[in-house]
């Protein structure tokens, strides 16, 4: 921080603001706090500190607190929060802002007076959680930057990271999220409401204990088994992330969709990881539930985290496409508009296949992926990218598919076809041909989820069509089977002609028992009045 940013003096709205939210924490009024965090801060961002830090926590701001220290750790999180978002933090931010997430883990976890008393709201509980893994990833990228550019990198910066191992290391990071949510027994908790399905905010204390009884430890640690997800995916343990979501279910009825930030998040995550496991269908509906829900709900709460939402929206558009690609899926007519809309032209190279497609799923992927962290020490002249690492897993399973579209094309118009004579329409030896098939079958098998945890689920077949090699005389046949109802549409144009004909003539036959019925009223009428005469 430099001598002359740390003189500036405080605008008096500013003061009058760090005042009024000292007193919301002081009076532990929670709906004040959120709008001091949520509003007046970005308000007040705006006008003076768009392109600065906010006033230093200790000189600047300790002095109108009272050096109050539990109020500065918090006023420090959001201060250093800022100066990512909106500046280029230096070293000595990066190592200030994990000494202040270390303080305040240690002022919620190992105080002596026990639990805190205070309470603050969900959105800043969740941006802690999320801000905390964020900057984690940044240093990992800023970290790598420094070793593969030792000789224009600061010898100073290069110095320090190479000595102090624990800042920012992996080892912490998933230390405090774990200690986050032992302590609060969140998982007992959710365990304990499966197993009696209590839906109710009614907390069992006997399980939950001193700690996890209080709002501000329950939902911390609730908001760090989403947060362990997102850092286990980000590691590239994609079977661990879901597992740690073994007692939160994916429903509307969740706590973390209260959240829009934790929301988005979830959803991004689990079906991302359900995407490296090749559980194309479960990533397809993880997917287009939350795309779906964001593309009803973005003209109504335009937040400060919108842009961030809008960005996770398109990568998960392009994630979405590789899906239908790897395993066509009929889509909601919003999500198809929306991958024709931001996709475009990929989206038809990737539905035709073939090798051309390659080069598209790898833009594609590339574009959607979260930015994977590398917990090794990288070397020069080594591939020490791990989004590269994944691509290429990750390819070895699409390269084996894309030739699918073309070979479905073919099997479509048959129920039994000689192996040889498709290999010659596809213009393969039999050999190659029969590799294909074989990863058609594989391919076609996958686990889908049904109810339970995450990672259960049921063997279905992916395609519409299933197939399976028969020797007869000599010769290799393929049997096609249909294995998904096809909406048969002449079908249906003959049942509702049948149902409009009927309609047709129950208005028929009423329109002449009318009529009827009026001449009938007339001959009536007449037949009275000779009477009467």
């Amino acid at each position: 921080m430099s001598e002359s940013t740390k003189q500036t003096p405080i605008p008096e709205p500013v003061e009058e603001f760090i005042k009024t939210f000292y007193k919301a924490f002081l009076d532990n009024n929670v709906y004040e706090l959120h709008g001091c965090y949520e509003n007046n801060f970005n308000k007040l961002t705006e006008q003076y500190y768009k392109n600065s830090p906010w006033p230093e926590p200790i000189e600047q701001v300790g002095p109108l607190v009272n050096d109050d220290q539990i109020f500065l750790v918090l006023y420090s999180e959001v201060y250093y929060r800022h100066i990512y978002a909106r500046l280029n933090p230096t070293l000595e931010h990066r190592t200030g802002s994990y000494n202040n997430y270390c303080n305040l883990f240690n002022l919620l976890l190992n105080s002596e007076e026990g639990p805190v008393t205070f309470d603050l709201p969900n959105k800043w509980l969740w941006e802690i959680v999320d801000e905390f893994i964020y900057q984690f990833n940044q240093f990992s990228v800023y970290r790598s930057k420094l070793f593969l550019n030792k000789k224009s990198s600061d010898e100073v910066e290069l110095a320090y990271v190479q000595e102090h191992n624990e800042v920012w290391s992996a080892y912490s990071v998933l230390n405090a999220l774990y200690s986050l949510i032992g302590r609060s027994k969140i998982v007992e908790q959710l365990k304990d409401s499966k197993l009696t399905s209590n839906n109710s905010n009614n907390i069992n204390s006997e399980i939950a204990g001193e700690y996890g009884s209080l709002p501000l430890y329950r939902n911390l640690g609730y908001f760090s088994i989403i947060g362990l997800l997102r850092i286990h995916t980000l590691l590239g343990d994609f079977t661990l992330a879901l597992k740690t979501m073994e007692y939160i279910d994916l429903d509307k009825k969740a706590f973390f969709t209260r959240v829009p930030g934790a929301h988005f998040t979830t959803y991004y995550y689990v079906g991302f990881c359900y995407l490296m496991l090749h559980r194309y269908s479960d990533a397809i509906k993880t997917f287009s539930h939350i795309l779906l829900y964001i593309s009803r709900t973005k003209n109504i709460n335009k937040s400060g985290q919108y842009d961030v939402v809008t960005k996770k929206s398109e990568q998960m558009y392009a994630l979405l496409t590789i899906l239908v690609g790897l395993a066509p899926t009929r889509l909601d007519d919003t999500l198809h508009n929306g991958i024709r809309e931001k996709i475009g032209d990929k989206y038809v190279k990737i539905q035709r296949g073939g090798e051309e497609s390659l080069s598209i799923y790898e833009e594609l992927f590339k574009f959607g992926s979260p930015k994977f962290i590398s917990t090794s020490v990288p070397i020069a002249d080594h591939v020490n990218d791990p989004l590269n690492l994944h691509w290429k897993i990750f390819s070895l399973k699409v390269k084996n598919i894309v030739f699918v579209p073309t070979l479905k094309s073919y099997l479509s118009l048959y129920s039994k076809l000689d192996l040889t004579k498709l290999a010659k329409f596809l213009e393969l030896n039999e050999d190659e041909l029969l590799s294909i098939l074989l990863t058609y079958k594989l391919n076609n098998r996958q686990l889908k989820w049904i109810e339970g945890e995450l990672l259960n689920g049921e063997y279905v077949n992916v395609y519409d069509l299933d197939i399976s090699l028969e020797n007869d005389d000599g010769k290799t046949f393929i049997h096609v089977k249909e294995t998904k109802n096809i909406r048969k549409f002449a079908d249906w144009f003959i049942r509702n002609t049948i149902k409009n004909n009927a309609v047709q003539d129950v208005i028929s036959n009423s329109d002449k028992e009318s009529f009827n019925s009026k001449d009938n009223n007339k001959n009536s009428k007449k037949h009275q009045e000779k009477n009467s005469a």
